[in-house]
C-alpha cells in the first residue's frame, strides 16, 4: 500500500482507496458532515486501513478503478473520509472505522436516500468479511430538515390526558385467527380493565379469517365501550400495514373516521411509506406507532448489519410517536446499556457520546419531539419495579400474554398490570428504592387485590435470562 500511495491521483487503472483520498486522518470533520462509525471486519490478508477507506469510497463516490470524470467534480468535497480507524477492544480483527460524509451527499428530508447512500451497495463488497453500522451523527443542519414525530411524547400525553406514569398496553392475542367479533372483545375486556392500549400484531393485516374492515369497526367498539365504563381515553393500534400506499391511506381514513386515537404501522412498509405515513398522521391528529417487525434480521447480529440505535434515529427523523425499542427483561434481545442508549436516543434532546451505552457520537435533536418507546415481549406485572426503575415514565409497557394469559381473564390480567403499575410509582414517588423494595411493594398491593396476586403466583418466577448478543464494546476507564 506504501508504495501506491505515491503514485499520483490521477494515474489510470487500480488503486487503493486509501491512496485516492478516501483515508484522511488528519480531516477534522465539520459541525454539517453526517458522521458514521462502521465496525469493519476485513477479510484475512486486507490491510485494515485500506478495508475502512473502501468502506467510505464505496459509500460515497468511488468505484473499483481511477475515472477521468471525478476531474469534472469538486471531488475532494463530495467523497466520504474515514478519519480514524480504531480496534474494536477484545474482538481481535474487527475495527471501528470513524466516516465522514459533506451533507451535501444527501437530499433533504429523505431518510430513503440518506440509507441508499451509507447503506446501500457496500455491505455486499468482497474484501470485507463482515460489516456493521454501528452508529451516527445527524448534524443539526439535517436534522432540521425532518418533521420528525408527528406529535411527540409531550403532545401525546395531551391527547390522551394521563401523566405521571408509564402507559399500558397489550397486544391481542392469539396474533392470528380470531374472528372479528372476539377480537373487539378483547379489545374491551383488556381496556376496561385499566389499560390505555391494546395493540394489533404485527402480522396481522387483512385475512381471510377477519378482514381489516371488520377489525376496525369491532376493534373500535370495544375502545368505545371501554372509555365510556371507565372515563378514560382508550386507544388501539388499529394496523393499517398493506401492500400499496392508497390501501394504507384507506385503511387509515377509515381509522380516522371511526375516531381512533392512533393507528400502526410495519417497519416492513420501508422508509418511503413509513415517512408518507408520518406526514398523514401530523395532518390528521392521528398517533403514528410503528412496530419494528423484521428489524433483528439486521439489528441482532454484532459484526455485520445495521445496528437498532441507528435505526432508532432514523425512526425519530422520520417521525413516528412509539417505537419498539426493547425491555431488558423480557423474552427478546436486549442488553440492559445497549438498551438504555435507545431510549436516550428516542426520547432526549441532547444525547452525549457513551460507550458504555453504545453511542459514539454527541447528537443534538433541535426540540425535534421525542419517540415513546414501547417496551413489549415476554414481560408481566413480577417485574413492573424492575421495567419503572429502567425506563421511567415516558414508556409503553405492554404486556401481551402477561395480561391476555391471566388465569382470572383478560379483564383480570389488566387490573393486575394496572394495580401493580400504581403500586410501583406510589413507592417511587415517595422515594423508596425500588429495586430492593419493589418485590415486597408488589406483594403488598397483591395482598389487598386478587388478579394481582394471581398474576404474581402465575409469573413471578418467569424471566428470560440469556446472553445478549448485542453488549457495547467499551473498556471502562479507571475514576478517581
Amino acid at each position: 500500500m506504501a508504495e501506491e500511495t505515491e503514485r499520483d491521483r490521477w494515474d489510470p487503472g487500480v488503486q487503493s482507496y486509501a491512496s485516492m483520498g478516501y483515508y484522511a486522518p488528519d480531516y477534522v470533520p465539520s459541525d454539517t458532515d453526517v458522521l458514521a462509525v462502521f465496525r469493519v471486519t476485513p477479510q484475512p490478508g486486507v490491510d485494515p486501513i485500506e478495508a475502512a477507506a473502501a468502506v467510505a469510497g464505496e459509500s460515497s463516490t468511488a468505484t473499483w478503478t481511477v475515472v477521468w470524470t471525478d476531474r469534472l467534480t469538486a471531488h475532494t468535497k463530495y467523497q466520504a473520509k474515514c478519519y480514524r480507524v480504531d480496534e474494536v477492544p477484545g474482538r481481535p480483527g474487527e475495527y471501528f472505522a470513524y466516516i465522514a460524509y459533506d451533507l451535501d451527499l444527501f437530499e433533504e428530508g429523505s431518510i430513503t436516500n440518506l440509507t441508499s447512500s451509507v447503506i446501500g451497495n457496500v455491505f455486499g463488497f468482497k474484501p470485507l468479511l463482515a460489516l456493521r453500522l454501528e452508529d451516527m451523527r445527524i448534524p443539526v443542519a439535517y436534522v432540521k430538515t425532518f418533521q420528525g414525530p408527528p406529535h411527540g411524547t409531550v403532545m401525546e400525553r395531551e391527547y390522551l390526558n394521563k401523566y405521571g406514569r408509564p402507559l399500558l398496553g397489550a397486544t391481542v392475542k392469539p396474533k392470528l385467527g380470531l374472528s372479528a367479533r372476539n377480537y373487539g372483545r378483547v379489545v374491551y375486556e383488556a381496556c376496561k380493565g385499566g389499560l390505555d392500549f391494546t395493540k394489533d400484531d404485527e402480522n396481522i393485516n387483512s385475512q381471510p379469517f377477519m378482514r381489516w374492515r371488520d377489525r376496525f369497526l369491532f376493534a373500535m367498539e370495544g375502545v368505545n365501550r371501554a372509555m365510556a365504563d371507565t372515563g378514560e381515553v382508550k386507544g388501539h393500534y388499529l394496523n393499517v400495514t398493506a401492500a400499496t400506499m392508497e390501501d394504507m391511506y384507506e385503511r387509515a381514513e377509515f381509522a380516522k373516521e371511526l375516531g381512533s386515537v392512533v393507528i400502526m404501522i410495519d417497519l416492513t412498509v420501508g422508509y418511503t411509506a413509513m415517512q408518507s405515513m408520518s406526514k398523514w398522521a401530523r395532518r390528521n391528529g392521528v398517533l403514528l406507532h410503528l412496530h419494528r417487525a423484521g428489524h433483528s434480521t439486521f439489528t441482532r447480529q454484532k459484526t455485520h448489519g445495521v445496528s437498532f440505535r441507528v435505526l432508532a434515529k432514523w425512526c425519530r427523523l422520520i417521525g413516528v410517536d412509539h417505537l419498539h425499542a426493547g425491555t431488558v427483561v423480557g423474552k427478546l434481545e436486549g442488553d440492559p446499556a445497549t438498551t438504555r442508549g435507545f431510549y436516550d436516543t428516542l426520547r432526549d434532546n441532547s444525547v452525549p457520546a457513551n460507550l458504555g451505552n453504545g453511542i459514539f457520537f454527541d447528537q443534538e435533536w433541535a426540540s425535534l419531539p421525542g419517540v415513546m418507546p414501547v417496551a413489549s415481549g415476554g414481560i408481566h406485572a413480577g417485574q413492573m419495579h424492575q421495567l419503572l426503575d429502567l425506563f421511567g415514565d415516558d414508556v409503553i409497557l405492554q404486556f401481551g400474554g402477561g395480561t391476555i394469559g391471566h388465569p382470572l381473564g383478560i379483564a383480570a390480567g389488566a387490573e393486575a398490570n394496572r394495580v401493580a403499575l400504581e403500586a410501583v410509582v406510589k413507592a417511587r414517588n415517595e422515594g423508596r428504592d425500588l429495586l430492593r423494595e419493589g418485590p415486597d411493594v408488589l406483594r403488598a398491593a397483591a395482598s389487598v387485590n386478587r388478579p394481582l396476586e394471581v398474576a404474581l403466583a402465575t409469573w413471578g418466577d418467569v424471566t428470560f435470562n440469556y446472553t445478549s448478543t448485542d453488549a457495547p464494546d467499551a473498556v471502562p476507564t479507571a475514576t478517581r
